[in-house]
C-alpha cells in the first residue's frame, strides 16, 4: 500500500455540511487533512483563517484548500477581468496561509473559447497567470497544485504545456482523466512519467467515462492499476472528492481505495 497521505474534499459550499462538522468528523475517523473548497458558503470571506487552523491542529488534521474557480477566468483577453480573477484567488492564497494550508488546487481555466478566442491567445494568458500565482503561494509557504480539467483548454491529454511553463506542481483528478479518454493503463502510464510533479491527486470515482464523483469503490475505475505508480517513494497526497453531504460514503470510500493500494 502507498504510504501517501488520505484527506478528503470539504462539500461545504452549498451550506448543507458545515466545516466545523466535517473537520471534527475527520479528525475522529483518523483522515490526515481536509482540503478547504474555498468557494459559496466558505469562500474566504466566510472564513475565520486563525479559526480553521486551531480547529484542525485540535483535531489532528493538516489543511489543504481549493480555491474557487466557478467565476473566475485566468484566459481571458479582457485584462480588467482577468486582473480581477488574479487578485481574488491571491487573496485566498493569503487566507490559505493564515490556516496554515500546505497546498492549493487551482484550475487553469477560461471561459474565452473559439469561435471568438483561440488556443493561441488564451493558453498563454491560462500559463502566465499560473506561474504568477506559483509565485505568489511559495512566498507564503503554499505549494499550488493545478488540476487537470473535464474540459477547456487542460485536459490531461494537453497538460504538459502548463508543466513546462511553469514550475507549478500538478493535481491528478482520475474521474477527469476519464472523462478525457484515460483507462487505468493509460493513467497509470502518465503517472509514472510525471510523478516528479504530481503532488496531489483528487480521487474522483465514475461508472463510466464522466465527472461522477461517487464514492470510491462505487464506480468502475480501477485505482490499483491507476494509482500504481504512486508507490512508497511518493510523498505526495491522495485526496477523496465525493459528491456527499454524508460523511459516512468519506470512510467507506478510503477504505475501499485502501484496500487496493
Amino acid at each position: 500500500m502507498t504510504a501517501a497521505r488520505t484527506g478528503f474534499v470539504s462539500q461545504t459550499h452549498s451550506g448543507d455540511a458545515t466545516l466545523e462538522n466535517w473537520i471534527a468528523r475527520g479528525g475522529a475517523a483518523d483522515f490526515d487533512f481536509v482540503e478547504v473548497y474555498m468557494d459559496g458558503a466558505t469562500n474566504r470571506r466566510a472564513l475565520d483563517p486563525q479559526e480553521v487552523a486551531a480547529r484542525a491542529d485540535d483535531h489532528d488534521l493538516d489543511v489543504l484548500v481549493h480555491l474557487p474557480f466557478v467565476d473566475l477566468d485566468l484566459g481571458t483577453p479582457r485584462d480588467g477581468v482577468r486582473d480581477a480573477a488574479i487578485a481574488e484567488l491571491e487573496a485566498c492564497l493569503r487566507v490559505a496561509a493564515d490556516m496554515d494550508a500546505a497546498k492549493a488546487v487551482v484550475h487553469p481555466s477560461s471561459r474565452a473559447t473559439p469561435p471568438e478566442w483561440n488556443r493561441d491567445v488564451v493558453v498563454p494568458r491560462i500559463v502566465d497567470a499560473i506561474a504568477d500565482l506559483d509565485a505568489v503561494a511559495a512566498d507564503h509557504g503554499v505549494e499550488l497544485c493545478a488540476e487537470n480539467l473535464p474540459g477547456g483548454y487542460f485536459l490531461l491529454s494537453s497538460f504538459d504545456p502548463l508543466l513546462e511553463g511553469t514550475e507549478v506542481s500538478m493535481t491528478f483528478d482520475t474521474g477527469h482523466a476519464r472523462v478525457d479518454g484515460y483507462d487505468a493503463q493509460a493513467m497509470a502510464e502518465y503517472l509514472d512519467a510525471h510523478r516528479d510533479r504530481v503532488s496531489h491527486v483528487h480521487v474522483n470515482d465514475a461508472r463510466e467515462a464522466a465527472d461522477e464523483h461517487v464514492p470510491t469503490g462505487s464506480g468502475t475505475t480501477d485505482f490499483a492499476t491507476a494509482l500504481a505508480p504512486l508507490d512508497d517513494d511518493w510523498d505526495g497526497t491522495l485526496s477523496l472528492e465525493v459528491y456527499t453531504f454524508d460523511f459516512d460514503y468519506l470512510e467507506i470510500s478510503r477504505e475501499k481505495l485502501h484496500a487496493v493500494l
